[in-house]
């Protein structure tokens, strides 16, 4: 595909957004979704599902299921597929938008 075209999808699904969709298919590596765009879907591989532990097909939501995710990356070839993510530390963080105080010296 063109840098057009994926220039295109970045800006309609900015890294670290939160998205939401539904779950279109099970594989061992992961799911897919159904971002609602003919031009691109949704993966969340099976390493991006929890922070520890183990993660298994069997414990992948359903299919149908509606599941919302952070976009993490995107594969730029003809699979055409923005990278999704729904471990907890990651959609905490597109959730809330912490301001972290800045560090001062005191006398």
């Amino acid at each position: 595909m063109s840098d057009q075209f994926w220039n295109q999808v970045k800006s309609k699904y900015r890294f670290g957004e939160l998205i939401h969709g539904r779950v279109e298919h099970h594989a061992p590596f992961g799911i897919f979704i159904d971002i609602g765009d003919d031009a691109v879907r949704g993966i969340v591989q099976i390493t991006d599902f929890v922070d520890s532990g183990d993660m298994t097909p069997e414990m992948y939501p359903d299919l149908g299921s509606p599941i919302g995710a952070v976009v993490v990356g995107y594969t730029e070839d003809d699979r055409n597929q923005v990278w999704l993510s729904v471990k907890p530390s990651v959609l905490q963080k597109a959730l809330v938008h912490l301001k972290v105080p800045a560090t001062s010296e005191r006398s």
